[in-house]
């Protein structure tokens, strides 16, 4: 009896992650999709000149799928585009505010969907200039990326490229409802780990051909681990408030009386900062690459000082606004004073709120910080090794971060499943007892 509860406990858990494996497969098999009308090995030539640009971050988000124009070549980036837009909006829109405050799921469900609408936007807006930038792409000057150019290659690019954004945006939900994690992190995740292999490899072969030597990959190695390690330290890493609770009377019962800590986290904001500025910056520097302007191209080189300046404050930027939205300290002020709590030696409500969001942005500006650290190490790897390592900064912070998310919510699922199964159990055994005593 006891094993069959436990498979039936662990059920609903296996299905979750075979659904978000099958997911995975279908927007594997979709990135190898070409989109018609484009010399896919003429553009991945073209890609291969600029790996080491902004250019080869975006084709490292989409999973390579950029390199191969598939019809997911635009990834999930103009989705995110419009979460942010959306997100800013509250702040300044007044009927936007409303609906996230007050408008509760239907609000939240409100503005998910005005999100898709401008997703849509988005897609169609980047598709069409991707397919005019291709159509000026020639290979030594001689061989064109485009087949056949014109207003049916524009068009059809712009309604392929649009549907290939829109269904992983449909896929990240299902993830989301269906599966394990965040779908919209997950995805991104399962496209940067597509090219670990790969770089891995291009490591190996340098090194067989004495292009590289072994004891500067052995350094970077050992750089790698160690940077690995830090990024799980900081991820983990939590400034713990005491919160001390008063005894009071319910009923006939003392309650409270205890001491706990609110934890506040070095990088409350996770990896959405990074994805943010990633994708807000790609926007102009898409725009650069196809388009003549000293400005804009100036964006697309990752070792470029411009490109680092403005990378590093959106980041920051993204780490206190994101903050500042998830995060309420008012509120959670509010809420201890309600329950008798109160933080020792700061008087309950505004005060408490007033401590809390002081601690709250000295820890958040650490966490920026280490943030934009581990997002510039690539172009410093790249110059200092030699070496094309664009598995990195980023990259590894996503992967790392999303790892860990998806790991703690596996754990949390187990406990919650495991805990069911013992109240279930505990209430068959009261029943089993009342029933024997009613004999």
């Amino acid at each position: 009896m006891s094993a069959e509860t436990n498979l039936g406990q662990g059920s609903d858990l296996k299905k979750r992650v075979i659904y978000l494996l099958l997911i995975l497969a279908v927007y594997r098999v979709g990135v190898h999709i070409p989109t018609p009308g484009v010399d896919t090995e003429a553009l991945q030539q073209f890609f291969a000149r600029f790996a080491g640009t902004l250019l080869g971050l975006f084709d490292m988000f989409s999973g390579r799928a950029l390199s191969q124009f598939s019809i997911f070549a635009m990834g999930i980036m103009p989705y995110i585009s419009a979460s942010i837009i959306i997100e800013l909006l509250t702040v300044v829109w007044p009927h936007l505010n409303r609906l996230k405050k007050e408008g509760g799921q239907d609000g939240r469900r409100k503005l998910t969907q005005y999100s898709r609408y401008l997703t849509v936007g988005l897609s169609l807006f980047q598709g069409f200039m991707l397919a005019v930038g291709l159509e000026r792409m020639s290979i030594d000057g001689a061989s064109s990326v485009v087949i056949s150019p014109g207003v049916g290659f524009r068009l059809m690019t712009m309604v392929t490229l649009s549907a290939g954004t829109c269904f992983i945006m449909w896929l990240g939900e299902q993830i989301t409802e269906r599966g394990i994690g965040n779908g919209i992190s997950i995805i991104i995740f399962a496209g940067i780990v597509e090219g670990l292999p790969s770089a891995i490899g291009g490591i190996i072969g340098d090194l067989a051909a004495d292009e590289q030597s072994v004891l500067r990959m052995a350094f970077l190695a050992a750089g790698v681990i160690l940077i690995v390690a830090g990024v799980v330290f900081c991820e983990r890493a939590q400034r713990r408030i005491p919160v001390q609770y008063a005894q009071r009377m319910v009923g006939r019962r003392m309650m409270g009386g205890r001491s706990t800590h609110l934890p506040l986290k070095l990088n409350p904001a996770g990896v959405i900062p990074p994805i943010f500025a990633s994708s807000l910056i790609m926007f102009p520097a898409t725009l650069g690459q196809f388009v003549d302007l000293p400005f804009l191209n100036n964006l697309t080189m990752r070792d470029n000082w411009l490109y680092n300046l403005i990378y590093v404050a959106l980041i920051i930027f993204f780490c206190y606004f994101y903050t500042g939205v998830q995060f309420n300290p008012t509120d959670v002020a509010e809420n201890m004073k309600k329950h008798g709590g109160f933080v020792p030696g700061i008087r309950p409500g505004q005060r408490t709120a007033e401590y809390i969001d002081r601690v709250l942005t000295r820890i958040t500006l650490w966490g920026a910080l280490y943030v934009s650290v581990i997002c510039l190490l690539p172009s410093f790897v790249s110059r200092y090794f030699q070496v094309n390592f664009s598995f990195g900064g980023t990259a590894l912070l996503i992967v790392v971060g999303v790892a860990l998310d998806t790991i703690s919510q596996l754990q949390s699922y187990v406990l919650n499943q495991h805990y069911d199964g013992l109240m279930k159990k505990g209430m068959t055994g009261m029943g089993r007892v009342s029933s024997r005593r009613r004999f």
